[in-house]
């Protein structure tokens, strides 16, 4: 009897033995998780990070974005101050503009991580000095909305703030759809998009930031069909497409000298204030703040803004 007994304790030990060995193998993905967040970059790099807390970003939105996603800052660019007008402690250094940053500042910052962007030159040739500095160093290309959707979410997933997605993300989504859908004329209004600077203005197709807005807002941009129009200032193709609506983003922090660029340059030509319009009161310069910058959180007050003076009361 007692060697029985004795028989079916060892039998129960072994099926707890089991059981804990079972546990361990359900755990395993939590100890996977914490050797990091794994994703693919802009520039194909296979990136690992661990709860960054030390993280450069060299573009003013890209700061902007990581704090969005819950995120700490060592160092920024100079534009995360002039443009974006962000609120960061005076521990956060400069280190530099975001086309010229300084690598001895962002090495000297030890930090865990850099945010840069695959469409500037510059950080693309900082990609190997990174990598010898064994700093990791994630590249992101940031044009539309759904490009600061991935790049939110990836932020998130870093950080571990995936709240974080849902408000400042899947929220911006849903009123975005929301504008896209509301009720509009059946009208396919054309457009011509320019961006002005010292020496005059160049246009812009539908595959720029504002420009896909325009199109998702159901606009026909004269430079997407007529190439003349986008390769240069060509007032003869303008003229012939004779647009309904002409919007102007203005490059540089005075939309003073931006205006007074455009009537030395484009206005003085005879032919300009014959387009209709001009004539109609839909010649409009459009804030930089949400055109030329990034808008991330505010995207939908920029479809907003552009919905407004199209088919509402502006």
């Amino acid at each position: 009897m007692k060697i029985k007994i004795m028989a079916y304790a060892v039998m129960f030990l072994m099926v707890l033995n089991g059981l804990a060995g079972c546990g361990k193998k359900v755990a395993e993905p939590a100890a996977a998780v914490q050797e990091g967040y794994r994703f693919t970059d802009a520039l194909g790099q296979e990136i690992t990070v661990k709860n960054p807390r030390r993280v450069v970003a060299l573009m003013g939105s890209f700061a902007e974005i990581w704090l969005s996603a819950g995120g700490t800052l060592a160092g920024v660019t100079d534009d995360a101050f002039e443009e974006r007008g962000l609120e960061l402690s005076e521990e956060i250094v400069s280190v530099g503009k975001f086309n010229s940053p300084s690598t001895e500042k962002i090495i000297a910052l030890n930090p865990d991580l850099v945010l840069l962007s695959s469409e500037t030159k510059e950080h693309v040739a900082l990609k190997e000095v990174f990598i010898q500095a064994g700093i990791p160093a994630v590249y992101f290309n940031v044009t539309h909305f759904e490009d600061y959707l991935s790049m939110l979410k990836t932020c998130t997933e870093m950080t571990g703030k995936h709240e974080q997605f849902q408000e400042k993300g899947l929220d911006v989504e849903t009123r975005i759809k929301e504008i896209l859908s509301a009720s509009r004329p059946q009208t396919t209004p054309s457009v011509l998009l320019l961006i002005t600077y010292s020496g005059g203005a160049a246009a812009q197709n539908s595959k720029t930031m504002t420009g896909k807005m325009l199109r998702d807002l159901g606009c026909i941009n004269i430079a997407d069909e007529n190439q003349s129009v986008l390769k240069e200032f060509n007032m003869e193709s303008i003229v012939k497409e004779d647009p309904d609506y002409i919007f102007v983003i203005p490059m540089g922090n005075d939309d003073d000298l931006a205006r007074k660029n455009l009537k030395e340059t484009i206005e003085k030509n005879p032919a300009w204030s014959g387009l209709a319009a001009v004539k109609n009161g839909r010649y409009i310069l459009l804030p930089k703040e949400k055109f030329l910058y990034k808008p991330n959180g505010k995207w939908a007050e920029s479809y907003t803004y552009l919905w407004e003076i199209i088919y509402g009361t502006k």
